[in-house]
């Protein structure tokens, strides 16, 4: 005899198994190999080692040890993101038949390999600037090591790379990878410049259409956010304009501060702490909160 429990299982698979629900009713029906969370935390790792040889996936314990050490890797990576990349190109496809979808997926995931020196120069640049900026940093190794903003900006300066070689999804979901990790959300499509430093990194936000000089630092909490979003016809956010800061370079932004909208903060310019900015700047601007009014009282007065 079948249990009232069994009864309930059995009817919770059946309407999970439908795919009823209109809203998400294409989700459910890509019957080829979807992207895989998994698989792509490990390109990350491999990413990492990669360009940080011995920080991360294990020592290299030899010098001459290092061309089949970062061979084996570049090998593994490219198998995988190859793979990866045409399960994104058959997701984002609705007839999931592409003939060409192999061949883009192979030749896309060998551009981004010849990109890896680039990023690997940009994300030094990133190490010398916190380096220069934080007196508690001893030495480049411990910032690779320890600095949770190193973690944030290898995984967006990847994903900047994939998204820019057209690849879909994949750039998003290693850039909230990186934000799970660490607290920092940065947007793959945002433009980040050289020598870029944020310091402790909690709770910054930098939005899709933001674009960033060089030698720009931000501290905790700093958001690089849109004031509003302009809707369609059918009252839906109408995408890709551009609604976040530009920061020019040699920008200083101090914790908690909010820089909204598609201003600009021009070079040279210090935003202080917990300062909401939605209006331009020119160059060489300082910007802070008004002075806290200290008062006192004697004798009960004011009370």
């Amino acid at each position: 005899m079948e249990t009232k429990s069994g009864v309930i299982i059995e009817e919770t698979i059946r309407l999970l198994s439908s795919h009823d629900d209109a809203e998400c009713d294409s989700l459910g029906h890509h019957e080829q190999l979807l992207p895989s969370i998994e698989k792509l935390k490990e390109v990350v790792e491999l990413l990492r080692s990669i360009i940080f040889p011995g920080y991360f996936g294990g020592p290299v314990l030899r010098k001459q040890s290092r061309h089949h050490f970062l061979g084996v890797r570049i090998e593994k990576l490219y198998g995988l993101l190859t793979e990866q990349i045409l399960s994104v190109l058959h997701f984002n496809t609705e007839n999931n038949c592409s003939r060409n979808a192999a061949e883009k997926a192979a030749e896309t995931a060998s551009q981004f390999i010849g990109l890896l020196p680039d990023i690997r120069h940009k994300l030094c640049t990133d190490v010398k600037a916190i380096y220069d900026g934080d007196p508690a940093a001893k030495n480049y190794g411990e910032i690779i090591f320890c600095y949770p903003s190193i973690r944030a900006m290898i995984n967006y300066r990847a994903a900047h790379a994939l998204l820019s070689l057209g690849v879909p999804l994949i750039p998003r979901i290693i850039a909230e990878m990186a934000h799970s990790e660490t607290g920092i959300d940065i947007h793959p499509g945002a433009h980040i410049g050289d020598y870029f430093c944020i310091d402790h990194g909690t709770g910054v936000v930098i939005g899709e259409t933001c674009i960033i000089g060089n030698h720009v630092r931000l501290y905790q909490g700093v958001t690089l956010g849109a004031k509003k979003f302009e809707l369609d016809d059918e009252g839906n956010p109408v995408k890709n304009l551009p609604r976040h800061p530009i920061i020019e370079d040699n920008v200083v932004i101090y914790s908690n501060a909010n820089i909204l909208g598609r201003i600009t903060i021009g070079k040279n310019s210090v935003i202080g702490g917990n300062v909401w900015q939605t209006v331009s700047l020119p160059p060489n601007s300082r910007v802070l909160q008004q002075k806290a009014v200290e008062s006192s009282f004697t004798d009960g007065l004011g009370i």
